[in-house]
């Protein structure tokens, strides 16, 4: 069980914005050297930082209410219940996408929503994750493609690059021959 002692060591969490008005009754607990404030309760810890994704020997991301911009003073909270084990080597990791707003992202596979999908390490998921953002925002990779419809062919794409581990030159091989 994570709690403010251990709660910053190599670490894995989704932190959910919050309005400032969370902090008015809640007594500073740590500042950290590079600014951001942590406040902590019974039930979990409040981040007040302008810096989420890697913090140290963690990956903290947050869960915007809005559209974020990083470098954006933005307060998180966490439940001591929403902290994962984190390490580079372990595959820890699953992909998740949402086409509806054209993001990726990863989570752990302690994390409730986990459903057996393929797991990576840290480094990997950067990787896929990049490769997704590609297909994702751009159609410059399917230009050698014959395909009839282009939302097919991206959806084909999402599916293997999300739940293979096969390079992403191959899988333009393997949809331009029909094979998927």
């Amino acid at each position: 069980m994570y709690n403010r002692t251990n709660f910053h060591k190599h670490t894995f969490c989704l932190f959910q914005q919050v309005e400032s008005t969370a902090l008015v009754d809640l007594k500073l607990g740590y500042k950290s050297t590079s600014g951001s404030t942590y406040y902590f309760t019974e039930l979990g810890v409040y981040r007040k930082s302008n810096h989420w994704g890697r913090a140290a020997n963690c990956r903290w991301r947050l869960i915007p209410n809005s559209s974020y911009k990083n470098q954006t003073e933005i307060i998180g909270f966490a439940k001591w219940t929403d902290f994962y084990p984190n390490n580079e080597t372990e595959k820890l990791f699953f992909i998740v996408i949402d086409i509806d707003n054209n993001e990726v992202h990863f989570n752990h596979k302690d994390h409730p929503n986990y459903n057996h999908q393929l797991l990576r390490n840290a480094s990997d998921i950067a990787k896929r994750i990049k490769e997704i953002k590609i297909v994702l925002k751009d159609s410059s990779w399917a230009k050698h493609l014959v395909f009839d419809d282009f939302e097919v062919i991206k959806s084909k794409m999402l599916t293997e690059l999300t739940n293979t581990n096969e390079s992403f030159v191959n899988l333009k091989k393997i949809l331009q021959h029909g094979k998927k």
